[in-house]
């Protein structure tokens, strides 16, 4: 499962992010995080960001994308990821399209998380003035001033994406106003009716996907209908069996003409009752099995 996660600042992302994770055994990806782990592990793309941040610019998209190509090959992101601050922009999110489709990847859902700016406003403003009162230490970055700043960049560069994947018809919008736990019920609702749902089973010591019973499903069902035409068979040659019995019985009761004649028509009745029977099973089996192909 590979999703993306939008909406402004204060929506509830990361929560939401790090519940996804636990549920449905995937990883989020930070590019923040990504790129200081690039950086510190002295990947090609790495050293390339490294080089650009010491610089002061920005690291550009194209190297962002490279981070994130490398990412999503090692061995944890392959059960899927969420995609946390990419894209921000239509150009990332048409640069993103390319990736995945390169890697013939698929992504399953844009979930938007929608939430009423005055009302993000005001609890930031309750909570630092009650961080105030405590005599607790404020954030530079957690105050009303920075949240409208944020607030009207995800306007100017990121609200296009909801248009762009509305578009492509990959987003799902849910009210990120509710309680955590609803907005939840409401995220698994949605990614279960695009098919991208599969939540973990937690059972004593062990914890089972049902992505991953499948398979197992279907080579139980493959091998149950490759064992049809056998099972077709072995019953012919038990009816085939049961007419041979039967004819012998026929042979040794008092009949008109020869023993040695009845012998032999029964003899001949036996064979031809036996090779329809078997003839009968064999064209049954195939016919079951043809059925249950077309079915598929």
């Amino acid at each position: 499962m590979r999703i993306i996660l939008l909406g402004p600042p204060g929506s509830g992302k990361g929560t939401q992010a790090q519940l996804l994770v636990q549920r449905h055994g995937i990883v989020q990806l930070s590019t923040g995080e990504m790129l200081r782990a690039a950086v510190a592990a002295g990947t090609p793309v790495g050293l390339k960001a490294k080089e650009i941040m010491a610089s002061g610019a920005l690291v550009p998209d194209e190297v962002v994308v490279g981070i994130i190509s490398d990412r999503i090959d090692q061995p944890d992101a392959q059960n899927g990821f969420i995609l946390d601050g990419f894209p921000r922009t239509v150009p990332q999110a048409e640069a993103l399209d390319e990736l995945l489709k390169d890697k013939r990847l698929k992504l399953d859902a844009v979930i938007e998380l929608r939430v009423n700016e005055s009302a993000l406003l005001s609890r930031v403003e309750t909570r630092v003035a009650q961080m105030r009162e405590r005599g607790e230490e404020i954030r530079p970055d957690d105050t009303p001033e920075v949240l409208t700043k944020r607030l009207a960049n995800y306007r100017s560069q990121t609200e296009p994406l909801i248009h762009y994947y509305s578009e492509r018809r990959k987003l799902s919008t849910i009210d990120g106003m509710m309680a955590i736990d609803e907005v939840t019920r409401a995220i698994d609702r949605q990614l279960q009716a695009l098919g991208a749902g599969e939540v973990k089973i937690q059972t004593k010591g062990t914890t089972k996907s049902a992505a991953k019973k499948a398979p197992a499903k279907k080579a139980k069902a493959a091998k149950k209908s490759a064992e049809k035409p056998a099972k077709a068979a072995k019953k012919a040659a038990k009816s085939a069996k049961s007419a041979k019995k039967a004819a012998k019985k026929a042979v040794k009761a008092p009949k008109r003409g020869t023993k040695k004649t009845v012998k032999k028509a029964a003899k001949k009745a036996a064979k031809k009752i036996a090779k329809k029977a078997v003839k009968k099973g064999a064209k049954k089996a195939a016919k079951k099995v043809t059925k249950k192909r077309a079915k598929r």
